[in-house]
């Protein structure tokens, strides 16, 4: 695996929102992309930093980020490359509802071996690698307080399910039909596979439409912590998907992200 070190891309996620944070206390102007999507001041200035700090602590390793590829700059990509989301959940950020995250994963041979979700409106950073395990932490004025490991949580009887606050669909709807599910909390941006991989919700399924730099940092946390992301059909989730007939580059599947890996396929519906 990449020696990255985990530390080294929590410092530039910090970094990058701080940029964020910059803008989020102005009166900011909103933009909307090619595709449809809002777009913000913040993004491209928080990319801006996060492509810079990368190019130097890791210059052979290309970068597939948000900002950059929206524009056309897709690298080649081979077995390693990140994935940067630099301001995942735009809608939140413009709402002003905190939930927005910065997301950095290194990718190898299509799985996210380590990622960082910092989300700093909220204060809130998790990180995690293969093998190393999963981790959060306060941040407070820009200053990491005390790490906690965390780990995703055996599913009880009634599961708790989180999903998209911006993007909800029947379609996820009718999938939790098959478990018997306690309580749906709603959540924006890359948090919602944070909050699995702490154990305060066991589901995370996503019917629509996501990008690889959505997911492949909060994928790499909740795997770190024991969960797991899996299409429909239960096969695990990769990265790194291009040239295909039927999709766009780096487009991902529905999928399921799941907590405790005994409800890949099961039932817990009475």
């Amino acid at each position: 695996m990449s020696d990255v070190p985990p530390i080294l891309l929590i410092l530039i996620a910090l970094k990058a929102g701080a940029r964020i944070m910059d803008v989020y206390q102005t009166d900011f102007s909103v933009d909307a992309k090619s595709d449809a999507s809002p777009v913000t001041e913040a993004d491209g200035a928080a990319e801006e930093i996060i492509l810079t700090e990368l190019a130097k602590l890791s210059p052979d390793i290309p970068v597939v980020a948000e900002e950059a590829v929206s524009k056309g700059d897709v690298p080649e990509t081979d077995k390693v490359f990140y994935l940067v989301d630099p301001l995942d959940g735009t809608r939140e950020f413009i709402s002003r509802n905190g939930e927005f995250t910065v997301n950095i994963a290194l990718i190898e041979e299509g799985v996210p071996v380590t990622g960082v979700v910092y989300a700093p409106a909220l204060g809130e950073l998790f990180w995690g690698a293969k093998g190393k395990g999963a981790f959060r932490a306060a941040v407070k004025e820009g200053v990491i307080g005390s790490q906690e490991p965390i780990r995703v949580r055996s599913a009880p009887s009634a599961v708790t399910a989180i999903g998209s606050r911006s993007h909800g669909s029947a379609e996820t709807e009718e999938w939790l039909k098959q478990y018997m599910v306690n309580d749906f909390v709603a959540a924006g941006s890359s948090l919602k596979f944070c909050r699995v991989a702490e154990g305060s919700a066991d589901l995370y399924p996503r019917h629509g439409r996501t990008m690889e730099w959505d997911t492949a940092a909060g994928d790499a946390v909740l795997r770190a912590a024991g969960g797991l992301v899996t299409t429909l059909d239960g096969q695990p989730l990769t990265y790194g998907k291009r040239d295909r007939a039927d999709a766009t580059d780096f487009a991902n599947p529905y999928f399921i992200a799941y907590g405790d890996q005994d409800l890949v396929g099961a039932t817990v519906s009475a």
